[in-house]
């Protein structure tokens, strides 16, 4: 099940708003029995119901998914300046490496 946290930031995102730009207006919270919006003050927008935030699940767990494979991608590619040290001695080797780690680890 996706986090409360990025089905909320997709329905901003469907209503022209971003997560960065309204953080100081929005408190989840979780006391025990399941995260919750606790403060909604975003101007212009009202604050999704149960149901409207029920159907972002699907899109919201491929971006928890996808967010999982970049970080698993960028540790495996390792450091930029190591990566640009490999490209200089063989571009064919690098190109190589990188693309298993990404047919390893694919999005979805």
């Amino acid at each position: 099940m996706a986090n409360l946290y990025t089905k909320v930031k997709l329905y901003l995102e469907a209503n022209s708003k971003t997560w960065l730009n309204e953080e100081n207006n929005i408190t989840l919270r979780n006391e025990g029995s399941g995260d919750y919006i606790h403060t909604w003050n975003v101007s212009g927008l009202a604050k999704p119901t149960d149901e409207q935030l029920a159907t972002y699940e699907s899109s919201a767990q491929t971006e928890e998914n996808n967010n999982v494979i970049r970080h698993t991608r960028k540790t495996a590619y390792g450091d930029i300046g190591d990566q640009l040290d490999e490209i200089f001695k063989d571009i064919d080797a690098w190109k190589a490496r990188i693309q298993s780690i990404k047919d390893a680890n694919p999005k979805e």
